[in-house]
């Protein structure tokens, strides 16, 4: 008998910077067709996939050029950075044969659909995966808070966030070798501890919503298929 799937619904939340890989700025082929064949493989498992991808690696590029951008018109080159990574990752996944959407918070109808949750639930149940773009469309708020923001209006049973690191530390892993890593933790501890999973206000929205966290390292090969099967991966924060 086939195992099913732990989750039905899924939001993915994946860092801009991640899709450096080995560039400076930019986006690595490489990179972007590995994550695409991670989605793939967990579409392929009958589960619906939302997906919210940050801007970093095309903002800073900016950023290291320039000079004196004031903070609402750098939020809003990055959140025209994450449609140029939503647009890089939905060809790589239809690459794949598999259809997708790409919906933005901000109009730009020859590029994107426009956010509506009704039309992303009914393509999410024609088992299309459904890019969201833009952010939230307002300054301010980070693609952690948008996917949060997403992960709720969608109904997913989990917002999985992938990293370079393979959970939540007490400490940053790259740079102190004696982090000790948690398997679970509490919304509160994370707020307490100051632990950099996601901002205050994400981490605040999901302890609101009861919208379970897991957190794990994305650049791991079939780390995310395995998760979604129901395998202990990561650290969930609930």
């Amino acid at each position: 008998m086939k195992k099913k799937p732990r989750y039905k619904r899924i939001l993915l939340k994946l860092s801009g910077e991640a899709l450096l890989g080995r560039r400076e700025f930019g986006i690595d082929a490489d990179v972007i067709g590995r994550y695409a064949g991670e989605i793939a493989a967990i579409h392929r498992q009958g589960v619906q996939v939302g997906v919210v991808i940050g801007g970093g690696n095309i903002y800073r590029g900016v950023e290291n050029s320039s000079d004196g951008v004031e903070k609402v018109v750098g939020d809003q080159m990055g959140m025209l950075a994450t449609i140029i990574n939503g647009l890089a990752l939905q060809g790589a996944i239809e690459h794949r044969g598999i259809f997708t959407r790409l919906q933005s918070s901000i109009t730009m109808d020859e590029i994107a659909e426009p956010f509506i949750l009704r039309r992303a639930i009914r393509h999410l149940e024609k088992a299309r995966v459904v890019i969201f773009g833009a952010g939230t469309g307002n300054p301010y708020f980070t693609t952690d808070t948008a996917a949060v923001l997403r992960a709720v209006e969608i109904g997913a049973d989990v917002l999985i966030k992938g990293t370079r690191v393979d959970g939540v530390y007490s400490s940053d892993p790259e740079k102190n070798p004696r982090a000790k890593r948690f398997q679970k933790i509490s919304y509160g501890d994370v707020l307490r501890k100051d632990l950099k999973v996601m901002d205050m206000t994400a981490i605040t929205l999901c302890k609101e919503n009861k919208m379970p966290i897991i957190v794990f390292n994305m650049n791991e090969p079939g780390n995310l298929k395995r998760l979604v099967m129901g395998e202990k991966v990561g650290t969930v924060v609930s």
